[in-house]
């Protein structure tokens, strides 16, 4: 059996002109231009590829069409018909090609004479974008001569809890779209036609201009280069507020010791412990920072957490120790910090006093900007922790820092676990004592800058 042509849009490819053109055409003929893949979007790649090699075993035994190196997909599509030919009855991710698109579904199987199509997607909820992906799939997978019964979506079920052995068939859950699917049809047909066009003729759609389609249904991955030039023109620069009034009464409700408190989390779809949830997040670090009286020297308390398998009341002990029972807990949006902590009292009933008392102690200091307290122009629309600090202290923030946010802080701490190389883990756990170091530190910084702001004449 021969090999066939090499194809023109593969389904990743359509899913990028579908939505924008302009992306698919960077995509083929401009690839240096892209946004470098940070640790956390890696994290979330290897997390589905993880997702979906678990889903397997939900039809065991079957055969694997995949290609022997990345992008050898005709080896693929090749390798599938012969196990179609053959007779056999379970295939991953079984590969076909159709008027020069490509498609490779995760889960191929056949009951009773009929084929039904399963794909997997690391998510509790089916979106649109998804039924576009599996119209897509179907697509190519039925004009390439194979009738499916069913074309179905393979997602992780949020309200399984695990216990003991990982249970496959509660932590996924499978919705059919086939007949979502099909109203899908045509359009996908001549989107593909469009799209097939443009890139034989590489022709630049050079009409494309930024707008809502950058973000969705996903943030493409050359956003930089084309909003590198843009320059806002039609909206006036907000000058710096301070509400001196509310931001005094705000800063009385503190009384020392004062504790800058910070956690950092991980989370993945396939629970790890007894207790977890799909994505729940895990804390395996913090840092402390304490005043204990105006103008006195910080003390700096931290922990991280030597793996993912470490149970989580051990941090949580280290902390309450660490916390005491009185002074102010100041946090940045306490919503996280609070939540992570009534977790905790799920999972340890006996400390629900001592819980409740800390939650209690605790002031969120994404108030002050949330409220409209305090304003710099060098924010812009952002009020991040990173975005404030940046604005008050240029030179002294989180853009100097290896890791340099939360998500790539937890993608990192998850991702050692597949790491042997020990420089190499010593190296990621001091840049996670840092970020977290920075990001408690940047609560002291900006509550001090906040005090001499009330203090200074208008």
């Amino acid at each position: 059996m021969s090999l066939p042509p090499k194809h023109i849009l593969s389904k990743s490819t359509f899913l990028y002109g579908w939505q924008c053109s302009l992306r698919l055409w960077l995509h083929k003929f401009r690839p240096e231009l892209k946004d470098p893949i940070d640790e956390g979007q890696q994290q979330l790649f290897d997390a589905g590829t993880r997702l979906g090699m678990l889903a397997r075993d939900l039809f065991p035994g079957g055969q694997d069409a995949s290609p022997p190196e990345p992008y050898q997909y005709a080896l693929s599509v090749k390798k599938t018909a012969e196990f179609l030919a053959a007779g056999i009855t379970v295939i991953y991710e079984a590969a076909f090609q159709y008027e020069g698109l490509l498609c490779a579904v995760d889960i191929l199987v056949k009951k009773d004479g009929h084929w039904y199509a399963y794909e997997v997607k690391s998510t509790t909820q089916v979106k649109e974008v998804y039924k576009l992906d599996a119209a897509f799939q179907y697509y190519v997978i039925t004009g390439a001569g194979l009738n499916l019964a069913a074309f179905s979506l393979i997602y992780v079920n949020n309200k399984y809890i695990r216990k003991g052995q990982l249970q496959l068939n509660e932590l996924f859950t499978t919705e059919e779209l086939t007949k979502d699917l099909l109203s899908w049809q045509a359009p996908v047909g001549e989107k593909s036609a469009t799209l097939k066009t443009m890139l034989l003729e590489k022709k630049e759609p050079v009409e494309v201009l930024p707008g809502q389609q950058c973000n969705r249904p996903y943030r493409c991955d050359f956003y930089t280069h084309c909003h590198a030039s843009e320059v806002i023109t039609d909206s006036p620069q907000r000058s710096k507020v301070i509400q001196r009034a509310p931001l005094q009464q705000w800063i009385a409700s503190i009384h020392y010791p004062i504790f800058f408190l910070d956690f950092e989390a991980w989370n993945s779809p396939v629970p790890q412990q007894d207790g977890h949830w799909p994505f729940r997040p895990i804390c395996f670090q913090y840092a402390v920072y304490i005043q204990r009286a105006p103008g006195s020297a910080l003390e700096y308390y931290h922990y991280l957490a030597p793996d993912i398998r470490e149970p989580g009341h051990l941090l949580f002990d280290h902390l309450l120790e660490v916390l005491g029972t009185t002074g102010t807990i100041v946090v940045y949006n306490a919503t996280f910090e609070r939540t992570r902590l009534l977790e905790h009292v799920r999972d340890c009933p006996e400390r629900a006093v001592a819980i409740q008392a800390i939650n209690s102690r605790m002031v969120d200091l994404m108030e002050v900007f949330t409220k409209g307290y305090y304003y710099h122009p060098a924010m812009g629309s952002a009020l991040t922790l990173k975005a404030v600090m940046a604005a008050i202290s240029p030179g002294n923030n989180h853009s100097r820092l290896t890791i340099n946010n939360g998500m790539n802080a937890g993608a990192a701490f998850f991702r050692l676990q597949y790491e042997s190389d020990a420089e190499k883990i010593r190296s990621v756990r001091s840049a996670l004592e840092d970020y977290c170091a920075m990001d408690t530190y940047a609560m002291f910084i900006i509550l001090e800058h906040l005090r001499v702001l009330i203090t200074t004449e208008p």
